[in-house]
């Protein structure tokens, strides 16, 4: 009776565990893992905290650099990531022919030139050293950039490719252009006359690209909006297009706007309207 009493404990106890690993509407919760970039996880912590209410639990895997989200995703090592533009994101799988698809755009989030030493984009001297994004097209966001602030002059119909020596043919001011890692180049400022920083790593480094820059992007701009990527084979996984969903949800957006100050832009468009 004694061994009968402790297998019905056991049992219970199983039953129970089972029961507590599953979400409040009897559904078992699922793990989805999305990669970002930098350390900053506000918005998809809200994301997540609305998604495990569904039985959904998203894991957030940060990565150091532009190319390991992506090639982490291809690999099955993610579900998804969210850290990219469509403009690199489109170089990027064209280049590494990578099967991956966006599943939707969730806000622009402005480059800036920011500096130590000047306090206007027009204290800009002959000669002077900017550093700027070494892959290809945030290197290409950064010259259309420069030449928005009038320090350059680019090719006509620039498409945010080719060299900085094939696209910049005009600058008057000699500047030297120095194609630098983008989370480096917060730390290369002391030693440069301007840095053109993206977001992510402004913000990791306690830069605000309104308060805190000499020159801000002040458009919003289709090929620089964020995405959620998956592989092309998820892109009708019903969880996924559900963390989408909630994404791209009013609240979301309100939560974005109050906890940045504009300096992120909630944008939720159609794929149509990116090309896809």
């Amino acid at each position: 009776m004694k061994k009968l009493a402790l297998s019905i404990l056991l049992l219970a106890l199983v039953v129970f565990t089972a029961a507590c690993s599953s979400s409040s509407s009897g559904k078992e919760t699922k793990t989805i893992k999305i990669g970002i970039t930098g350390t900053d996880t506000r918005t998809w912590d809200y994301v997540a905290e609305k998604a495990a209410k569904e039985g959904i639990d998203i894991e957030l895997i940060s990565f150091g650099d532009y190319v390991l989200p992506n090639t982490a995703l291809a690999e099955g090592e993610l579900d998804a990531n969210s850290f990219q533009t469509v403009a690199y994101f489109d170089q990027f799988i064209k280049e590494h022919k990578l099967d991956l698809v966006p599943i939707a755009t969730t806000y622009l989030a402005p480059m800036a030139i920011y500096s130590e030493k000047l306090k206007d984009v027009k204290d800009i001297k002959d000669g002077a050293k900017i550093a700027l994004p070494n892959d290809v097209s945030n290197q290409g966001r950064a010259l259309l950039l420069l030449q928005e602030a009038g320090l350059i002059k680019l090719v006509d119909n620039y498409d945010g490719l080719g060299t900085i020596e094939q696209s910049v043919i005009e600058n008057p001011k000699n500047i030297e252009l120095i194609p630098t890692a983008p989370a480096q180049i917060p730390r290369a400022l002391p030693d440069v006359d301007a840095g053109l920083i993206n977001n992510g790593f402004a913000r990791d480094a306690g830069l605000n690209p309104i308060k805190d820059s000499i020159f801000h992007e002040s458009e919003t701009a289709i090929d620089y909006l964020n995405i959620i990527a998956v592989n092309k084979k998820d892109k009708d996984n019903k969880t996924l297009q559900r963390i989408a969903e909630l994404f791209q949800q009013e609240d979301t957006a309100d939560y974005i706007n109050k906890e940045f100050g504009g300096t992120l832009i909630p944008t939720f468009v159609p794929l149509e309207k990116i090309g896809w």
